[in-house]
């Protein structure tokens, strides 16, 4: 079984120019995304980070939100997407059962999370902006990694209905036995162009990154906008091009 950053890694290896992952004028190729990843996880073994450190991504979705997803896992560590719609009561709950060594944010939104929570549950946590990385300069080459395929690949947290959120820890197997059985019954292949509609907090999001870079295929991430305007919906799948649409049947109702 393997690692889920392996999927990148064959397919930059097979593909390097193919488009991986779109959000409007954002964009990164195969090759680019292997790079980046790579360059991130490289940055957080130089700031100290072990097999199994938390990582919570107080991160928008964006191209670049996927890349520190796949640059987590390579530097052997557990990611946990942040919803940044959430009060800062929630955050504060995640954060502490989370109990993360290291924490990205993006611009003012992830920023303006992240010091609400300073003084209490990120404390004592590395906080690195990814506006503040230099992708240019860091080594990129692929690196050797201590994980299993047994091992957490991410925790995503429940609603929290009985009072609490609840963290679920998913293994790289776990997400792999499932993109493999879910490729295959949906025949997802390179030239097919998926939805990416979910945040990457729902666990719905775990098929379209996984999914798609299994198969080399590219990902468009739906604007958190166009959630609340069925005509855009209608109108992204038409421009994208897309062959494969993934989400809760709400939406396909909303949009009929």
């Amino acid at each position: 079984m393997v690692l889920l950053q392996e999927f990148l890694t064959r397919q930059a290896s097979d593909h390097p120019i193919a488009p991986a992952v779109r959000m409007g004028p954002e964009y990164l190729e195969y090759g680019e995304l292997e790079r980046v990843s790579n360059r991130i996880a490289r940055l957080l073994r130089h700031l100290g980070a072990k097999r199994h450190d938390r990582v919570c991504l107080f991160l928008p979705k964006s191209p670049m939100t996927v890349a520190a997803m796949l640059g987590t896992l390579k530097a052997d560590c557990v990611y946990v997407p942040m919803d940044l719609a959430s009060p800062p009561l929630r955050m504060g709950k995640i954060v502490a059962a989370a109990d993360p060594a290291f924490a990205f944010v993006k611009g003012d939104t992830g920023s303006k999370h992240v010091e609400a929570l300073r003084d209490g549950p990120l404390r004592d946590v590395e906080i690195i902006s990814v506006d503040d990385i230099d992708l240019t300069t860091s080594d990129s080459d692929p690196l050797v990694y201590e994980n299993s395929a047994d091992d957490p690949a991410h925790i995503l947290f429940t609603s929290g209905s009985t009072g609490d959120p609840k963290g679920v820890v998913v293994t790289h197997a776990n997400v792999a036995s499932f993109v493999q059985w879910a490729n295959a019954y949906f025949g997802i292949a390179q030239s097919d162009k998926l939805s990416g509609h979910p945040p990457f907090h729902f666990d719905l999001s775990t098929f379209d990154i996984y999914g798609s870079l299994a198969a080399g295929a590219e990902l468009h991430l739906v604007p958190p906008e166009a959630n609340l305007l069925p005509h855009e919906l209608a109108s992204f799948i038409r421009r994208s091009e897309l062959t494969q649409w993934f989400s809760v049947p709400s939406t396909m109702a909303y949009m009929a």
